[in-house]
């Protein structure tokens, strides 16, 4: 046989063989390929579903549960050990649809409430603890609000101070329960953090009504029993609680009792007006008032003689009634270095009108009785203003009106 065949028949049997052995290679790593893929599949199903359960655990319970279930997870993210790492030299896998298995869902559902149930029953040793410190902290609460009260008996911000130290026992409790439960206070530390921030943003308004009280306590803007007026409510204080400030409502101007007199109804408002509106406290430390009668007084009179006359009256309806305050009255404006004149008399002042003038008596009355002191005033000046001799001289001025005739 000529060498160049010879030749080219070897060759032709090499590639025949080299075929035969590529086909054989690919025909057995057909197999290792598809166990591969099923590998893939079954790790990725359950990385599924254990994200759903970590999922469904987060949006169904508070931050209280998730403290308390938080250990559960704690293999929630780690890998399967039976995945098989395919070659980026092989083919790329086929993708196969995952369809959904009823049968699968159900014995998921099943093992999650299992779980929970079962961390559960090991938890209700460490919640029992947790409510043995909150007993102790409301028994101890209970004791030092007692010696509190004994020790600042007297003082005006005794129950504020016994208040926040049963809140500060409280909060020493229920974050050593947490300890407790969660087992490990470095996660306690982020998951009340978080729980905070969240419940902060939550309770916004009873947390601003908290520092509304707070501050009220400290500052002592009112007390039970004080006339004030914050906003539109205005009356007497009769209770003060830690979110809520109840008033006995007093009349005014656009009520069914004009005066400043109790109406019967209670109102009650959130502490947190403390902090957004204003504050006038009738009562507190001065439990009187300056309060003003008008009357009208016409331009012919004899108007030095009505000033006279007027003040000679109030003198004797509302002047023994003014000493006493007066006194007080100077007394603290000394205290607090207020130069202010103060008059120990009431006093009568005129003003222009439309067609009359004004006479305006101003006096010291107590804050609850303006309207009765009122009364008095307006009926003794009425008595007066008819007798005979001031016939001519004192003269009531009336709205005028002015009439034009047309001739037809």
């Amino acid at each position: 046989m000529p060498p160049r065949l010879r030749k080219r028949l070897v060759k032709s049997i090499r590639n025949r063989a080299r075929v035969r052995s590529s086909a054989s290679r690919k025909a057995a790593s057909l197999p290792r390929r598809e166990v591969g893929v099923r590998a893939y599949e079954r790790g990725a199903r359950s990385r599924l579903q254990k994200f759903r359960q970590g999922t469904a655990l987060a949006v169904a319970l508070t931050a209280a549960l998730l403290l308390l279930f938080g250990g559960m997870d704690e293999t929630a993210g780690q890998e399967p050990n039976n995945t098989t790492v395919i070659s980026a030299l092989d083919s790329p896998a086929v993708k196969q649809p995952i369809k959904a298995d009823p049968e699968a869902s159900l014995e998921e559902a099943t093992t999650t409430i299992r779980d929970l149930l079962s961390g559960f029953y090991g938890l209700l040793p460490k919640i029992l603890i947790a409510l043995l410190f909150l007993v102790a902290a409301w028994l101890l609460g209970k004791a030092l609000r007692v010696i509190t009260h004994r020790l600042l008996r007297g003082w005006e911000r005794s129950e504020a101070i016994a208040a926040l130290v049963r809140i500060a026992l409280f909060l020493v409790a229920i974050g050593a329960g947490l300890s407790v439960i969660a087992g490990d206070a470095r996660a306690l530390v982020g998951s009340v953090g978080l729980a905070g921030l969240a419940l902060s943003w939550a309770l916004q308004t009873p947390i601003e009504s908290f520092t509304g009280w707070v501050l009220n306590a400290l500052r002592d803007y009112y007390r039970p029993g004080d006339r004030i007026a914050v906003g539109e409510v205005f009356g007497d204080v009769y209770r003060i609680d830690i979110l809520t400030t109840t008033v006995w409502e007093a009349g005014g101007s656009g009520k069914h009792v004009a005066g400043a007199q109790p109406t019967g109804a209670f109102i009650t408002f959130p502490n947190w007006e403390i902090l957004r509106s204003n504050i006038i406290n009738y009562s507190r430390d001065f439990p009187y008032v300056w309060d003003e009668v008008v009357f009208g007084i016409a331009n012919e009179s004899d108007l030095a003689y009505t000033v006279e006359i007027f003040r000679r009256v109030a003198g004797e309806v509302v002047g023994p009634m003014m000493r006493q305050p007066i006194a007080e009255y100077r007394r603290l404006l000394e205290r607090e270095r207020l130069a202010f004149d103060v008059e120990a008399e009431p006093q009568v002042y005129l003003s222009l009108a439309e067609a009359w003038t004004n006479c305006t008596i101003r006096y010291l009355v107590p804050v609850r009785q303006r309207r009765r002191w009122a009364s008095e005033l307006i009926l003794a000046l009425s008595i007066e203003m008819i007798r005979p001799e001031h016939k001519d001289r004192i003269i009531g001025g009336y709205p005028r009106r002015e009439i034009d005739l047309l001739d037809n």
